[in-house]
C-alpha cells in the first residue's frame, strides 16, 4: 500500500512540476507581449524632423545644399524643389532640381514616412548617385546626435 500511495505522491509533484513550468513560461509570454506594447506606445519617441509636405519642400534646399557642400559639388543655379505626384500626408514627396558649376544635372529627391516615421533622401549629380537613402542631409545629421 505504502508503494501504492507512494506512486501517486511522485506523479502529483511531477503534475505539479509540469504546471509550475507552463505557468513559468506563460508568465514570460505575458511580460514580453507587455514590454513591447510599452516600448512601441512610450519609449519609441522617433518623429519626423518635418512633419508636413510643406516643411519637407521648405527644408529641402537648405539641407540638400549642405550636403553638396560638403560633399564638394557646387552649384551653378539654386535647387528649384516641388511637390512630386502623388505625395499625401502619409507619403511626403518632394523633387528638386539644380546645375553645377560645371553644367551638370543634379537632382534631389526627398521623402517622408509616416508610418515608419523616417526620411529617405538620394542625391544625383549627372545621373549618378552621391547620397542614397540617408536618413538625413547636412546640419540634420549631426541635429540628430
Amino acid at each position: 500500500m505504502n508503494a501504492a500511495v507512494n506512486d501517486r505522491l511522485k506523479a502529483a509533484a511531477k503534475d505539479n512540476r509540469v504546471r509550475a513550468a507552463v505557468l513559468g513560461i506563460a508568465a514570460l509570454i505575458v511580460i514580453g507581449v507587455a514590454a513591447v506594447i510599452v516600448h512601441a506606445t512610450l519609449i519609441d519617441t522617433k518623429e519626423l524632423r518635418y512633419q508636413t509636405q510643406a516643411e519637407l519642400l521648405n527644408s529641402t534646399p537648405a539641407t540638400a545644399g549642405a550636403e553638396l557642400r560638403a560633399r564638394g559639388v557646387a552649384l551653378g543655379t539654386a535647387l528649384s524643389c516641388a511637390h512630386m505626384p502623388g505625395w499625401s500626408k502619409a507619403k511626403m514627396r518632394v523633387s528638386c532640381t539644380a546645375t553645377t558649376t560645371d553644367k551638370k544635372d543634379v537632382r534631389v529627391l526627398a521623402s517622408g514616412e509616416q508610418a515608419k516615421r523616417e526620411h529617405y533622401y538620394t542625391i544625383l549629380v549627372d545621373g549618378r548617385p552621391i547620397v542614397q537613402n540617408a536618413h538625413c542631409l547636412g546640419e540634420d545629421c549631426q541635429r540628430q546626435g
